[in-house]
């Protein structure tokens, strides 16, 4: 803000008034003697109030600054709440093909976050400020959603892979509700260090430890404890050939065996679930579209025509974790016109005292739990009758 200079008097806070001269000089000089003075300004007076004047324009300048210069914090707020047994703008979010599917009815909305701020779009401090004042959003610090060196863009190319990764443990947490057998494997996807570069390879897929068979992350992290600083064989899969390849461990922060790999995994369902969903990310919707699907996949309609949200990731053997943003998923929530919502158990302290009028809050640690919810409200049970957060 460009300083204001308003001008002292002719001699700096001092004013004389000189009688008119009745003859002045040639040269218009006035010599006539002074008739009246007013009594002299203390110069350190005047310094005095320029020192105040020029420390109160510097506080508004740091002050406007500081408005302008970018935080590190984001805002969360609400966002949209999608049926995952609807449509959005014609694109069904769920589409089963491979096995016989049933009518459904009502809604199962999943629930999301708009996050604003982060990365290389930091927000002004007057964006954060509102935040704070809102009762219906959120500041977090920025580390909280994008871990420090992450880009914006690196961001959300992780959050589409979650997303994905999402969507194959909801079909897998479905099918093994619904006892439908289906096969696993995990493969490699990466490398968190340079101890088994050299071993392995990106798409290769593990099939087997020191000849024991791997199940699942656990049966693979049981033999590499049981190894110890031994060296392990392990069979695997790469580009259609079975091989075998020898690899090393460290010793991780609690002295687990770690093979500095980074791990995804994969599924062979017997039937195909096609997701329409763009420009959502992250895993919190696993459970939702894996109610989606059990409902889909079984006879009756599961809500009783009436409107369901929640959120929460999902494993594949149908544990229910908790998430981010629930707060603002709750007014999301009620915002679309739900009644009831399901809720992750680790949530429920995130949940006190955020809970809006008119929505039921249910607490749910497995998958099995938030259909046993879903079916026995639809069938006429009071809410209260389960576990709730609010």
């Amino acid at each position: 803000m460009p300083a204001v200079h308003e001008g002292p008097g002719p001699e700096h806070g001092r004013h004389t008034d000189v009688a008119p001269a009745a003859h002045p000089d040639p040269d218009g000089a006035d010599h006539r003697p002074l008739t009246h003075r007013w009594p002299a300004t203390d110069p350190g007076q005047g310094l005095l109030r320029h020192k105040r004047a020029g420390a109160g324009w510097l506080a508004m300048v740091i002050i406007a600054a500081a408005t302008l210069l970018p935080t590190h914090f984001v805002v969360e707020s609400a966002g949209p709440a999608l049926n995952t047994i609807g449509s959005v703008e014609g694109t069904r979010l769920l589409d089963i093909s491979g096995a016989t599917t049933y009518p459904t009815s009502g809604q199962l909305d999943m629930t999301t976050v708009y996050v604003q701020g982060g990365g290389q779009q930091r927000l002004p401090f007057f964006s954060v400020l509102w935040g704070w004042i809102n009762p219906d959003e959120d500041v977090v610090p920025e580390e909280t959603v994008l871990p420090r060196g992450t880009t914006t863009t690196e961001q959300s190319e992780q959050n589409t892979l979650m997303m994905d990764d999402s969507q194959q443990l909801s079909t897998a947490a479905a099918l093994h509700e619904l006892e439908i057998p289906y096969s696993s494997h995990l493969g490699v996807v990466g490398f968190a260090t340079e101890r088994n570069s050299g071993a392995l390879k990106v798409s290769d897929r593990l099939e087997t430890i020191n000849g024991q068979e791997i199940t699942d992350l656990e049966s693979l992290k049981k033999q590499l404890d049981a190894a110890g600083e031994s060296p392990s064989r392990l069979g695997i899969i790469r580009d259609g050939k079975p091989m075998t390849v020898t690899v090393g461990t460290d010793a991780g922060p609690a002295g687990q065996r770690q093979l500095g790999i980074l791990l995804s995994g994969s599924f062979d369902f017997p039937l195909e679930v096609k997701f329409g969903l763009e420009n959502v990310g992250g895993p919190s919707a696993g459970m939702m579209f894996a109610l989606a699907i059990v409902d889909q996949l079984t006879e009756g309609e599961m809500t009783g025509g009436k409107h369901f949200a929640g959120t929460g990731a999902i494993t594949a053997e149908g544990k229910v974790e908790p998430i981010g943003g629930i707060a603002q998923k709750l007014v999301g929530a009620k915002d679309q016109g739900a009644e009831y919502f399901l809720a992750p158990a680790e949530n429920c302290a995130d949940v006190a005292g955020r809970v809006p009028d008119g929505l039921d809050v249910i607490k749910v640690a497995t998958l099995a739990e938030a259909r046993a919810a879903v079916e026995g409200i639809a069938a006429g049970q009071d809410p209260a009758a389960f576990p709730s957060c609010g």
